[in-house]
């Protein structure tokens, strides 16, 4: 669907799948970090000041990237150390999907746990 955005004072329209408020607090997001840089950039040109922008944007995003595969990875080593522990603990346990469990009520550490009977 076709967008009006604003950059630097001059309007743009763009075609996006997003909606259309997504696409417009975008703009407004990446207008204010190009004038963020033409402040801190004096008799830089208009061209150069957006060129800026975007290299920062792209860091930025590296950054959040990489922070978020770390800790997608951390989340799997300890999944993977809940369900060596389950392994250890329930045989079988790990191994088996939600579907495949018992609906009877199973008793661990002396306590019951009700199945979803």
């Amino acid at each position: 669907m076709p967008v009006t955005i604003t950059l630097r004072g001059r309007h743009y329209t763009v075609r996006s799948d997003e909606p259309e408020e997504e696409v417009i607090k975008n703009a407004r997001w990446l207008d204010s970090r190009i004038a963020e840089i033409a402040s801190r950039t004096p008799g830089v040109d208009g061209e150069t000041v957006v060129l800026l922008a975007a290299l920062n944007v792209a860091s930025e995003y590296a950054r959040f990237r990489k922070q978020v595969v770390g800790e997608l990875g951390s989340v799997d080593r300890e999944l993977a150390a809940a369900s060596a522990i389950l392994e250890v603990t329930l045989p079988g346990a790990a191994s088996e999907g939600a579907d495949d469990a018992d609906d009877e009520d199973m008793v661990v550490d002396d306590r019951e746990i009700p199945g979803d009977a």
